[in-house]
């Protein structure tokens, strides 16, 4: 694996920038697609000719991408500054070891409250999960749990009520614990090393809390659970009724599919759910073994990372769903792809002179479009946009398979209108076009859905590291302020 601009084929195809962009026919939204039955990946609306494609091709190979990935499977240290294995795939894939024994664990204790067995110290039954954690302890089981919602809604199953406690503001306490009853709230703090600041002082303002209700500790305990390695300081058996573990080798915006985001899904939905969401998970990471780009969702998404940042010079990338469902999606991608990856070292710790991860953001659709949408359109800066959308409602309000068609056409007509543009004698009615454009979309959001999702992004993101040489499992550029802070405290 070599850097990206001493990459023979990277260079090759920089020289095919004058080609693009290539016509939008009908031709090339059929065959531009990359297909999954779980998902499509529609990139006609980067206009690329077949050169590029080809060239895009020879760069994954080059750069040994799909060997990089095999390698990660295979259980070879591949967080090269930490000389780590990296297992996030093995929470869901056919032999999870530990990981399956967490899952049963967790999915055990969730029958239990669920069915009312496990309550709380007031022998009322749990109707309310707090998760307190911060980073990817909240962002990736946040954007899962808040997914699955109104698909939930009808299922007719039983839904716990969810909040996450994040923020090191009091203001972010006192919000929640006005919200509920703590007599039947479960409290899951997650920390994989057990010393987050954020998470640490929650915690105490919880404990407290219930200590000024009157609580003994022995009391308090059984509303605490906590996700953490073994050995830390939430590891403690009297303090929490349970403890759920993780390990070292997986970054915490790669865990929402360990038991820092499965015990919540299984809480909240039922274990059954959770196990739908990780069969998905894993259906996609079958599908990142695929060496033509063609076939491989998340390769094809990578190349056209690379194209964007460092071919067309883009630093930003706009991420719109189009579900309310996954407003939370957005955010969880930002810390994803952004701490994986914005990185200026290589695999080595050497000095790389390209760019890497653009800063991700969106909201929404079509929120958006009454939003930052003029600035895509015709803004000076190119900024790609990548819309998710799903061919079917399963809402419960009047009509709405009218609404969702609406939505559909929003969605529709955004890709073209940036794709194609509009020529108009007003220079303020003229849209440049040529604007690169994607599209994930699915049949309906459901538990695979949303697994086959995540799944989808972390192993795009994974490629375009190696792509750029990059280690994107390790995070140093948060441990900086969080030393000075704890310095400061």
């Amino acid at each position: 694996m070599r850097n990206l601009t001493d990459c023979p084929e990277f260079q090759q195809l920089a020289d095919l920038r004058q080609d693009w962009p290539a016509p939008l026919t009908p031709a090339t939204i059929r065959d531009q697609v990359a297909r999954h039955c779980l998902l499509h990946f529609s990139y006609a609306g980067y206009l690329l000719s077949p050169e590029i494609r080809h060239a895009l091709q020879a760069l994954a190979e080059s750069q040994g991408v799909i060997a990089a990935y095999h390698a990660i499977l295979d259980g070879q240290a591949m967080n090269t500054s930490e000389n780590r294995v990296v297992s996030h795939h093995q929470t869901r894939g056919p032999n999870r070891g530990f990981y399956g024994k967490e899952q049963a664990r967790a999915d055990h204790f969730a029958d239990g409250v669920r069915s009312g067995e496990l309550h709380g110290a007031f022998s009322r039954p749990f109707t309310t999960v707090v998760q307190v954690g911060i980073g990817g302890s909240e962002l990736g089981p946040k954007a899962l749990v808040e997914g699955l919602h109104c698909w939930a809604l009808t299922q007719s199953t039983l839904i716990l009520e969810t909040h996450f406690l994040a923020n090191i503001d009091p203001n972010d306490f006192a919000r929640i614990w006005a919200q509920i009853d703590p007599e039947t709230t479960l409290f899951i703090t997650v920390s994989k090393s057990g010393t987050t600041l954020e998470t640490a002082l929650n915690l105490g303002l919880i404990t407290q809390a219930m200590t000024d209700l009157g609580w003994t500790a022995a009391q308090s305990r059984q509303h605490l659970v906590s996700v953490t390695m073994p050995q830390t300081a939430l590891d403690d058996p009297t303090s929490f009724r349970d403890r759920f573990y993780i390990d070292a080798s997986i970054g915490g915006r790669y865990s929402g599919t360990s038991v820092v985001g499965t015990l919540l899904l299984s809480l909240v939905y039922g274990p059954v759910v959770t196990a739908e969401v990780l069969a998905g998970a894993a259906a996609l990471d079958e599908n990142a073994r695929l060496p033509d780009c063609t076939h491989n969702l998340s390769l094809m998404a990578a190349l056209l990372g690379i194209w964007e940042c460092n071919v067309l010079g883009c630093t930003a990338r706009a991420i719109i769903p189009y579900s309310q469902s996954l407003a939370a999606f957005p955010a969880h991608l930002q810390q994803l792809d952004c701490e994986s990856n914005g990185k200026s070292v290589n695999r080595d710790g050497q000095s790389i002179d390209y760019a890497t991860s653009p800063v991700v953001f969106g909201e929404p659709g079509t929120n958006s479009q009454h939003s930052f949408f003029q600035k895509l359109h015709q803004g000076p800066e190119l900024v790609p946009i990548q819309c998710i959308g799903f061919a079917k409602p399963y809402a419960s309000s009047p009509a709405p398979g009218a609404a969702h068609d609406a939505l559909l056409a929003s969605l529709v007509a955004q890709l073209v209108a940036f794709s194609t543009g509009q020529a108009h004698s007003d220079p303020n009615k003229t849209f440049s076009g040529h604007r690169p454009c994607s599209l994930v979309i699915a049949p309906e959001l459901t538990p695979q859905t949303l697994g086959a999702l995540l799944a989808f992004y972390e192993n795009k993101i994974m490629f375009e590291g190696f792509l750029w040489n990059l280690n994107s499992f390790d995070q140093e550029g948060v441990q900086l302020g969080k030393t000075l802070a704890q310095d400061a405290t």
